[in-house]
């Protein structure tokens, strides 16, 4: 299912594909989605809800996986993935393919006011606080406390907002 606020703008060339799973993906008012952003639903049945005025950058992929929740006026540069699914593995005698997903870790939370810098890569079981930043090019997998500044790989700590 697929819901739209009137009020979001979306690129003729976004690409964002209904689900054939059930999955809700609902879009907020005032949310700015760019050029080359791809949603996907596929990795698990979870929604994707993203809060008013969102901004999504050009470049950046979405798999709704297990779930993610994008409180409102989060921000995600460009090129960066969100990806709250992981693919199946340990089998040797099993494709990957072969194998599906693992357990959900939770799926993602992105908090209100949260900034998500270029080239970034948010996984399954993430849980960023409100108006935290995650520098460009960080992997972002666990609990991230509310309004700090983190950046690399692996992810560190290395201010707070005032």
């Amino acid at each position: 299912m697929l819901i739209i606020s009137p009020t979001a703008r979306i690129s003729p060339l976004a690409h964002i594909e209904d689900s054939v799973r059930g999955t809700r993906i609902e879009i907020g008012d005032e949310v700015l989605i760019d050029s080359f952003v791809r949603i996907n639903p596929s990795g698990g049945s979870g929604d994707l809800i993203i809060g008013a005025r969102c901004y999504i950058n050009a470049g950046t992929v979405i798999y709704t996986g297990n779930g993610i929740v994008m409180g409102e006026g989060a921000l995600i540069a460009a090129n960066c993935t969100i990806a709250p699914t992981n693919h199946e593995y340990r089998l040797r005698s099993k494709t990957l393919l072969e194998q599906g997903f693992l357990p959900s870790k939770g799926g993602i939370r992105i908090g209100a006011d949260a900034w998500i810098g270029a080239n970034s890569v948010v996984l399954d079981g993430a849980d960023i606080g409100q108006g935290a930043i995650i520098g460009a090019g960080s992997v972002v997998s666990g609990v991230i406390e509310p309004y700090s500044i983190n950046v690399g790989n692996p992810l560190r700590k290395i201010g707070e907002r005032r």
